[in-house]
């Protein structure tokens, strides 16, 4: 037992993990079972009493120690923030824009943050070092910070699905709409995220497929898919035996907290798993990239094998001895989160 929550497995003797990822656990709270909750609104209660907004703070504040000098430099970059209105909400938001400074025309990454699509902020210090961890390897980086489902991001409102997924299929638009100005090739626009945004970006990718503007990205990349709005599946073995490994994903409070109509009419636009080959047939390029310790994994890896067998062009690499988002915290293991950044920036590179 660990924090009164029974482990799928005692990480201390997998042998699986790498001895990073164990000692980052053995610091960390492990992540309580998710609790019961009747609608949105007990959920939105709960992640406002002084217990949950002490966890955020710290949980923002550990962000802040991976945008540091020594794990990555701001030398030679431009870092700044631009805002435009999505539709149809008319809502602001907020973009952080990073990218090698001089006139080069760049690829453009249009970055989708995780956090369930209910929480978490671009601006959070690891996604800010990730920014720049990308760009290092030359390419521009957009990342959207679009409206969570449950606590704000850098904008106060909060709203469920689609808002979240307005705001991306919005800010892919932007980039292109101010291609000049950013000095990006629209031509190589792929869009990206890790957890949640990898569920956006793949949504992202069927949405505008479906309103017939697919052609405005080369690409999408998405690292540890959370697609499946509910847990355990018998399908997804990993659901089970890697459950508790940092993160706890049992029940349907994910389906809930971000909108449960959506997900009982299995809409592939909230949770791609319930994609059909007509949503995405005509897709460009994919990648799927997993964590081999993550509850997540094998959702990622059939819905790799599924692209394939729509005739979508895919790709699939799982990142060894890993928990779920490891490269996302890029001071516990720089290699592979540097070699999981020059894959991205490659693929937006074509």
């Amino acid at each position: 037992m660990s924090g009164g929550v029974q482990l799928a497995y005692d990480f201390e003797s997998d042998r699986r993990l790498d001895p990073r990822v164990k000692a980052l656990l053995r610091l960390l709270p492990s992540d309580p079972t998710p609790g019961e909750f009747a609608n949105r609104e007990e959920m939105i209660a709960a992640a406002n009493t002084e217990e949950a907004r002490r966890a955020q703070g710290d949980l923002r504040g550990f962000a802040e120690l991976c945008d540091v000098d020594s794990v990555v430099s701001s030398d030679g970059l431009l870092v700044e923030t631009h805002q435009f209105t999505s539709l149809p909400d008319e809502n602001v938001v907020n973009v952080q824009y990073i990218r090698p400074t001089g006139g080069e025309l760049l690829p453009c990454v249009v970055y989708l943050h995780g956090g369930a699509m209910t929480s978490l902020s671009c601006y959070y210090g690891n996604y800010r070092a990730w920014g720049k961890i990308l760009a290092h390897y030359g390419v521009a980086v957009a990342m959207v910070d679009f409206r969570n489902a449950i606590t704000p991001s850098s904008v106060p409102e909060i709203a469920p699905f689609p808002a979240g997924l307005d705001d991306c299929v919005a800010g892919v638009r932007w980039v292109h709409e101010n291609a000049v100005m950013l000095g990006i090739d629209p031509e190589r626009v792929v869009v990206a995220g890790e957890s949640g945004g990898g569920n956006l970006t793949l949504a992202t990718g069927m949405k505008l497929l479906r309103d017939g503007n697919v052609r405005m990205i080369a690409g999408l990349y998405a690292l540890c898919p959370y697609i499946a709005g509910e847990w355990p599946l018998d399908e997804y073995p990993s659901s089970v035996e890697n459950n508790g490994i940092w993160i706890n994903v049992q029940g349907r409070g994910g389906a809930i907290a971000y909108g449960i109509e959506a997900f009982e009419r299995s809409d592939p636009l909230a949770w791609p798993r319930f994609a059909t080959s007509r949503d995405v047939e005509g897709l460009p390029p994919v990648v799927i990239s997993v964590n081999e310790c993550d509850p997540l994994r094998d959702e990622g890896i059939e819905f790799y094998r599924f692209l394939l067998a729509s005739g979508v062009s895919a790709r699939c690499r799982q990142v060894m001895g890993t928990m779920h988002a490891t490269e996302l915290i890029p001071i516990l293991c720089p290699e592979i989160t540097h070699d999981t950044a020059r894959d991205l920036a490659g693929f937006a590179k074509g």
